[in-house]
């Protein structure tokens, strides 16, 4: 008995050193996901200068680009888990980053080198440099897509003492809410220096991502050389075959679509808000979103202490909030009120992903390399909010599509996340 509560204590005290690596890595993947869709107000002013009417759908390219990753990357992460184990992807999605954040630079010198290479588009006309610049979005995308690949499923699986896999989910998320509430702050004040929007130029980009690939290269490095314990019980064992489609599983197939609205629904917000404080002449466009992705943060330090309080109960009270809160800030037409959003937002993901891999065993690494599809929301939700603002005149009616978001998530939460087979074995 005493030897097997020692075994216990060391596998506790490996995985405590584990968990805390899989939190700063969230860190990074929060911090680099909301830079990129920072980019979409500066760049639209200093690249979209001639693309007429349709300025806001093409910033919104950008984030399009980053979340498109998520369903094309996100079964490649599955399976690198299961060829490579867990060390062996997380190497290889940092060096992915790296190559992302290389393409940034060379965005920001074809800017300033190749200034006449434009895509026309009859009066139209698209610089090539931006058109690098999205597939740096969606290099990056793919790379943090294979980095929650492996940290969603480890994070609940490992077993740290005190702690329910909602909990550490939650203290995840809370290192990346940190990642994306200092985030406008380093676009604002580190790559563009402070200056106001109409004189920021493209290759002020240059240093700031070359600095942050050597940081990413550093990382990898230091993860060759560190533990971190396997859990086989999350995925496949060498060939061995799954005996029935991880589709089967109705509360995860909901749990997908459901994804797909929240990521939807977060990043409208989060990358959409600053143009809508442009557009209403708000006087610090980053403030607010730092004060969306803020309340984030401190909803997930609230939500990392909510041991006893389901993940289904605390995915129905945090939409009812953040569909209220939306219809509010449209009826008032106050952007303020979408930025306190933040704090409902903040838990949605953690109880999501606990409710859509209950009980899958073996099948949860195949089952996160799925989920991940749903982030694609992030990609299209966005998209469509900016085509809607083009065509609309403006962003305020656009925010509809945030309340049809937290509605499907609250059914969810209340019918879709019961444990029912689609079909018959």
């Amino acid at each position: 008995m005493a030897n097997n509560n020692s075994t216990a204590a060391t596998a506790a005290a490996s995985y405590t050193g584990a968990f805390l690596t899989m939190v700063f890595l969230f860190f990074i993947v929060g911090f680099l996901t909301t830079v990129n869709t920072q980019f979409q107000a500066p760049l639209k002013e200093t690249f979209l200068g001639e693309m007429g009417a349709l300025k806001n759908t093409f910033a919104t390219l950008i984030t399009f680009s980053w979340f498109l990753a998520y369903p094309v990357c996100g079964g490649l992460g599955a399976k690198w888990i299961n060829r490579f184990g867990y060390r062996g992807t997380l190497v290889r999605g940092l060096l992915m980053m790296c190559a992302g954040l290389l393409l940034f630079m060379v965005s920001a010198w074809s800017a300033d080198a190749m200034r006449d290479a434009v895509v026309r588009m009859g009066e139209l006309a698209l610089p090539a440099a931006f058109i690098v610049f999205l597939v740096g979005s969606f290099v990056v995308g793919g790379s943090a897509t294979v980095l929650q690949v492996v940290i969603n499923p480890y994070l609940s699986a490992c077993e740290v003492p005190g702690t329910q896999s909602v909990q550490r989910l939650a203290v995840g998320g809370s290192a990346n809410a940190i990642g994306t509430t200092v985030a406008p702050y380093f676009v604002s004040g580190i790559v563009f220096g402070g200056f106001a929007m109409e004189d920021i130029s493209a290759d002020m980009l240059s240093m700031p991502f070359l600095s942050l690939a050597v940081v990413i290269a550093l990382i990898a490095f230091l993860l060759t050389r560190l533990q971190l314990p396997d859990i086989a019980s999350t995925r496949t064992d060498g060939d061995e075959k799954l005996e029935r489609s991880v589709w089967s599983f109705r509360h995860l197939t909901l749990g997908v679509i459901a994804i797909f609205f929240y990521v939807g629904a977060e990043v409208c917000i989060g990358a959409n808000i600053t143009m809508y404080a442009v557009e209403k002449e708000l006087s610090s466009p980053a403030l607010i979103a730092t004060l969306y992705w803020g309340g984030i943060l401190v909803g997930r330090l609230v939500g990392s202490t909510l041991s006893k309080v389901s993940p289904r109960v605390q995915l129905s009270v945090t939409t009812i909030g953040a569909a209220l809160l939306t219809v509010a800030a449209i009826m008032m037409q106050n952007p303020w009120m979408l930025a306190a959003v933040g704090l409902c937002h903040s838990i949605m993901w953690g109880a999501i992903f606990t409710l859509a891999i209950k009980d899958l065993g073996k099948y949860t690494t195949v089952a996160s390399g799925v989920f991940m599809i749903g982030v694609v929301g992030g990609a299209v939700l966005p998209l469509l909010q900016g085509i809607c603002a083009d065509a609309l005149g403006g962003w305020t009616s656009s925010w509809w599509i945030v309340v049809f978001c937290e509605l499907f998530m609250l059914y969810y939460a209340l019918s879709g996340s019961k444990i029912k087979k689609l079909y018959n074995e």
